[in-house]
């Protein structure tokens, strides 16, 4: 982003016109503005990968909220991603279900292929590696999501197919 695409005034901090458009577009539908809360911060992590601190107050400025509100949403809720990320997020179920079904192996498998462990992005900045409690698949366990694709029935081959190969096919 070049600073020309930037809008600057003392309400929005740092936000482009495009993030403001979307924001106000969520706005329309809330009776008060921190209502909007969650979705400002997922039109601006879509923009920019993920949310900084200035980025932050930004919003909050926008939102008429304290920059301590919105930062109890922020890391309330753990699909908003407060330092950088890779392009892909990988989150990998470590539920019950999924520990049953082995993986603590597959993670490690995982860990291994990729060379980093959660919380750390690979250094060609492809993928971070997050655990989530539950993605909802228990009955296809072990799981993750690479992007926005499941993958189910996680198996060491599974792992070796999925990232000698580089790819993040589908609901597998």
């Amino acid at each position: 982003m070049n600073d020309a695409q930037m809008i600057q005034t003392d309400r929005t901090g740092l936000l482009t016109q495009e993030e403001i458009r979307q924001i106000d577009a969520e706005l329309a539908h809330i009776p008060y503005k921190s209502g909007a809360a969650i979705d400002a911060l997922k039109i601006v992590q879509a923009h920019r990968g993920w949310v900084s601190d200035e980025s932050l107050q930004a919003i909050a400025s926008y939102l008429e909220m304290s920059a301590e509100e919105l930062e109890g949403v922020a890391t309330f809720y753990n699909l908003i991603y407060r330092r950088p990320v890779g392009e892909k997020v990988i989150l990998f179920c470590d539920s019950v279900s999924c520990w049953i079904c082995g993986c603590d192996k597959i993670k490690a498998k995982v860990s291994e292929k990729l060379g980093i462990d959660y919380g750390q992005t690979t250094a060609d900045n492809h993928y971070t590696l997050l655990p989530v409690p539950c993605l909802g698949a228990c009955d296809r366990a072990p799981v993750m999501m690479i992007g926005d694709d499941l993958v189910t029935h996680l198996d060491e081959e599974k792992i070796d197919q999925l990232f000698s190969d580089n790819q993040s096919g589908g609901d597998q």
